[in-house]
């Protein structure tokens, strides 16, 4: 696997690496040592579907708080989004700063969030689909989110958001800790 580190610290893209022939190829797409050897977190407590019908569906901006950070490796495995993550731990010299990028099963990337991270996607095809890994369990009581248009992030969107659920599209402003 291909480990490129983003703008923000812990934050990655993640490549397979393919070992082609006249079949085909073959690609890693998860190995708890080489995540761990990226000082990455490997456990994987719950994996989720999200399907999207519509192109311009936005989910997000959503996170866990303590004791219930998880980290997150998203892939998009139908269609195509635009992923959005946002670093919010108050130490990071990367605080409130985002990073996005196109995942799709063409280009095969995943996008690795750690602890303390919120996350969100644009849908850029109708029919998209994205399967999450989660170091956490879901905690509804420890859930939290913002706004994908949240001042206090200036969050640049590729494209228009044309369906959103009325918590994600009501979200108060955000607050720093």
């Amino acid at each position: 696997m291909i480990f490129t580190p983003t703008c923000l610290p812990g934050a990655f893209l993640i490549e397979p690496e393919l070992r082609e022939d006249e079949r085909g190829f073959f690609a890693r797409a998860w190995c708890a040592r080489e995540f761990e050897s990226h000082g990455l977190n490997p456990r994987i407590a719950q994996c989720n579907y999200s399907f999207n019908k519509r192109k311009g569906t936005l989910r997000g901006m959503h996170y866990q708080e303590a004791p219930y950070r998880e980290a997150k490796l998203m892939r998009c495995t139908q269609g195509a989004i635009y992923d959005v993550i946002v670093d919010l731990r108050p130490e990071s010299p990367a605080y409130k700063q985002s990073f996005g990028a196109v995942l799709s099963p063409l280009n095969r990337r995943m996008m690795y969030a750690p602890e303390g991270f919120a996350h969100g996607f644009l849908t850029l095809e109708e029919g998209s689909e994205v399967f999450y890994q989660m170091s956490e369990f879901y905690a509804p009581e420890s859930g939290r989110g913002f706004r994908w248009n949240d001042p206090a992030f200036h969050l640049a969107w590729p494209g228009e958001v044309l369906v959103i659920c009325k918590r994600d599209r009501t979200y108060p402003d955000f607050v720093s800790p």
